[in-house]
């Protein structure tokens, strides 16, 4: 919700910008200002926030800076989703009421406008062709419907077939010069661009009054065309009056005709026309400076979240229940919960915050003292309760499970703690696990009954049940405190036990040694870029 109502208010100032600038251009060409309010039109389709998701996909180098994540956070918080929040508990289903009276509207419309079209389409199917010169294929019709264009990807021109009898010479061919400015700049496409904005946003009242703004300029732009080619305001404004009072207005905007906007206001500037200034390089400069800015702006935007804030968690929470832990607990645990949901016991914030964002102690810096100190219990219920995995359940499961839960923790976090972190990339020592050159020892998971499960003992043993290298390489990073990345490029579950002799001088060497000569594995000291997550805001939460 929040992102469609961002989008509207950035949509809604876009136009009034357009607007801006429309008034100061009045002198200009009638087709500048036309662009200009199409572009108004089409940034209803086009979301800050899409831009922002295409600048999010750019990838920087590992060393590029990272501005404070509180200031992108501020610059970027109308630009994209927004945090989950706790939702407000009604009995009332609001979204469902707006949704269907959002479809009710947008199908009265689609369905008032395929009857106007079928109406015109058979006008022109029933009419017969003329060898008229026209940059399109011209029909005359027995209907009284005024002379317009018809038809959007092939469009042709259809004529009354007494018009010519109607009008002067002079007229006739200024109205021609008038519908062949439509067919130029093939209007009724971008006509029917702006009927799918008013369809979608048909409760926007600034979406019509673009529409009318449109047609205003358009046919102005027409009139334009027609007296610049030698037509004479008097006789033109003669014609256009003629046509208006003999025959019916096109019923559709896609189906551009001689008449439209207001008639009254035209024909005055028809009489008093002198012509419009041509457009300066300034203008032009200025027009192509806003308009690159409004995309670039987002686009940066995305560049900076990518780089520096983690992406908002898709998952809320529908409560949450915050203590102080006991503080003679000595357990640490983070377990599942009520209805789908997680409890902590004794977790310090930075432990929480690990575990949101899915890494280990070391990946989180910066936190105060006291968020590596002080525990607490948390107990979170999901936005929409969900059944935990049971016994049986596949690994995939139990892996999604958490990754929802973790995204919930997240917006705990966010709300109640008032966590605010950037990411960055630095170049950190990591380790290498890859196969040895004499092969891999690995035994293949078989025994279905046996649940997943991987951990290093107080016997200084890691013991793997159904497990991937991918959790091998976890395990270690969590045991040598240090990144351990999986390159065996070795696929599948193994069941293993690797267990080793400590020695206090060199702690990580005889396990090294022991995955080599048990599982042919090697672990390899290295450099490489590591994330980490800067901690630059977090408050003690109340607690409920």
């Amino acid at each position: 919700m929040n992102g469609a109502f961002n989008h509207l208010w950035q949509s809604t100032i876009f136009a009034v910008a357009v607007a801006a600038v429309a008034a100061l251009l009045q002198r200009q060409s009638p087709r500048l200002r036309y662009w200009l309010w199409l572009a108004a039109s089409v940034k209803f389709l086009i979301p800050f926030s899409l831009l922002v998701t295409t600048g999010a996909r750019v990838q920087l180098p590992p060393d590029t800076p990272s501005l404070h994540a509180t200031t992108v956070q501020q610059i970027s918080t109308y630009f994209s989703p927004a945090y989950a929040t706790v939702p407000a508990r009604t009995d009332f289903p609001w979204m469902t009421l707006l949704s269907a009276i959002w479809i009710a509207g947008t199908l009265l419309l689609l369905i008032r406008w395929r009857h106007r079209w079928c109406t015109i389409r058979g006008t022109a199917r029933r009419a017969r062709k003329s060898d008229l010169l026209f940059p399109a294929p011209v029909f005359v019709s027995a209907a009284a419907i005024e002379p317009g264009i018809f038809g959007i990807l092939r469009p042709v021109l259809l004529l009354p077939e007494n018009l010519r009898d109607e009008l002067t010479a002079e007229q006739f061919d200024a109205i021609l010069a008038h519908e062949s400015r439509h067919i130029q700049f093939r209007d009724n496409l971008t006509a029917a661009l702006h009927m799918l904005v008013e369809a979608v946003f048909w409760f926007h009242p600034l979406v019509w009054w673009i529409g009318a703004r449109l047609t205003d300029e358009r046919e102005r732009d027409c009139d334009e065309a027609a007296l610049r080619q030698g037509s004479r305001p008097a006789d033109y404004a003669r014609g256009i009056v003629s046509v208006c009072q003999n025959y019916a207005e096109s019923p559709l905007l896609c189906a551009s005709g001689i008449s439209g906007a207001d008639l009254k206001k035209r024909i005055r500037e028809i009489m008093a026309w002198r012509g419009s200034l041509p457009v300066s390089r300034n203008h032009k400069a200025l027009i192509a400076g806003a308009a690159l800015a409004t995309v670039a702006v987002p686009f940066a935007i995305g560049i900076l979240r990518a780089q520096t804030l983690p992406p908002a968690p898709r998952y809320g929470y529908g409560a949450v229940s915050i203590h102080k832990s006991d503080p003679n607990e000595r357990n640490i645990r983070v377990s599942d919960g009520p209805q789908g949901g997680i409890r902590t016991l004794n977790t310090t914030p930075t432990k929480m915050i690990a575990f949101a964002y899915n890494v280990e102690d070391y990946q989180v810096i910066g936190a105060p003292a006291w968020a590596s100190s002080e525990s607490f219990d948390v107990t979170l219920t999901p936005d929409a309760a969900e059944k935990t995995p049971d016994s049986q359940a596949g690994p995939q499961a139990w892996q999604e499970f958490w990754n929802r839960n973790r995204e919930r923790m997240e917006a705990v976090l966010h709300d109640r703690f008032g966590l605010v972190v950037r990411i960055e990339s630095r170049e950190l020592p990591i380790y290498r696990l890859t196969e040895a050159r004499s092969g891999n020892k690995l035994v293949r998971h078989t025994d279905a009954s046996k649940r997943l499960n991987i951990s290093t003992n107080d016997n200084r043993q890691i013991r793997a049940t159904d497990a991937t290298m991918d959790m091998l390489a976890a395990q270690l990073s969590m045991d040598f405190h240090r990144p351990v990345r999986n390159e065996t490029h070795i696929e599948g579950e193994y069941d293993f036990t690797v267990d080793w002799v400590p020695d206090p001088e060199l702690p990580e060497g005889p396990v090294i040694e022991a995955l080599n000569n048990k599982l042919g594995l090697r672990v390899e000291s290295s450099k490489g870029p590591v994330p980490v997550y800067v901690v630059e805001k977090i408050n003690r939460p109340t607690e409920n």
